[in-house]
């Protein structure tokens, strides 16, 4: 025995190297039969594999020419942005879906069983996800039913703005403050629209004394709009006495303008209505109020 290491050595023994060269025989052997298996199983399914890794990049190619003569096709008709595109990724779609049934075909995957997998899937998938889907269905109502278009001014669910993008989801407005408001699809339908288009009508009051000469007031307003360069002159502006108060006739001004000229366009008229009626003689009065005290108070008796 070798006492060298601080403990007993023990001599290796014909049994023990029997029973070493057994084993590594055995993983040799397990080896060997795992690289048989991956050989056998690369040429069975490699070709096959390398087909359908090709159809797949076919498919891709394919279908991004599709997809690009389609958006041009698309182009010289007469449609929204949202549809064309929404057309374009269907295309896409049913493109690839259809290169991917063939590459799965090649490998010799049973389709019929995925199908019905996929079936039971989406089910699932669709219960959990009720609010998209239900915003994508009123997305292609909107889309399709074109209540407003991209670029118009819109008021609805106590928002408003220009309409700047339609997608299947949600409706993006530009609001007057340079923000923007993004509103799903699902509380757009059903709700009562106001579309004012391209343009919106300004609506100012204005008040004028009883004594004043309403013909030339109304003149006046009538010059201020024509030097207003943000009116537009169709539909032609409506200047008429909209209701007698207390203390003035009232008069309505109410022109058109374009969306983005709304909030300058009224400054500009009020603005210029203020400095011209003081200088040609027509009163705009202020409110007042006379109070009169009367007093029902006796006088005390005498003691």
């Amino acid at each position: 025995m070798d006492y060298r290491c601080g403990r007993p050595r023990r001599p290796f023994t014909r049994q023990a190297l029997l029973r070493k060269r057994v084993t590594m025989q055995d993983s040799i052997a397990t080896i060997d039969q795992a690289k048989n298996t991956l050989i056998d199983l690369a040429i069975r399914f490699g070709p096959r594999l390398l087909a359908a890794v090709l159809i797949l990049v076919a498919g891709v190619l394919v279908s991004r020419w599709i997809t690009r003569w389609l958006g041009k096709g698309l182009n010289r008709l007469d449609l929204e942005p949202p549809v064309r595109l929404l057309l374009v990724r269907v295309a896409w779609v049913l493109c690839m879906a259809l290169f991917l049934i063939m590459a799965l075909q090649n490998l010799g995957v049973e389709l019929l069983p995925l199908i019905a997998g996929l079936g039971v899937a989406g089910a699932g998938l669709a219960l959990a996800t009720q609010g998209v889907l239900s915003n994508m269905v009123a997305g292609l109502s909107i889309i399709f039913s074109k209540p407003f278009r991209v670029g118009e001014y819109i008021s609805i669910v106590g928002e408003e703005g220009t309409v700047e993008s339609i997608t299947l989801f949600n409706t993006t407005l530009g609001h007057v403050d340079h923000s923007r408001v993004v509103i799903p699809n699902r509380k757009i339908t059903g709700e009562i629209l106001h579309n004012f288009g391209q343009i919106r009508q300004v609506d100012v009051s204005v008040g004028v004394a009883y004594d004043s000469d309403l013909t030339a007031a109304l003149g006046l307003i009538e010059e201020v709009l024509r030097n207003n360069s943000r009116v537009l002159r169709d539909p032609t502006p409506v200047v008429r006495t909209v209701a007698l108060s207390d203390w003035s006739v009232i008069i309505g001004v109410k022109p058109w303008v374009s969306v983005q000229d709304f909030g300058p366009a009224t400054s500009e008229i009020n603005r210029a209505i203020l400095e011209i009626f003081p200088n040609r003689g027509v009163n705009m009065p202020v409110p007042q109020r006379e109070i009169r005290v009367i007093s029902n108070s006796t006088p005390p008796r005498n003691a």
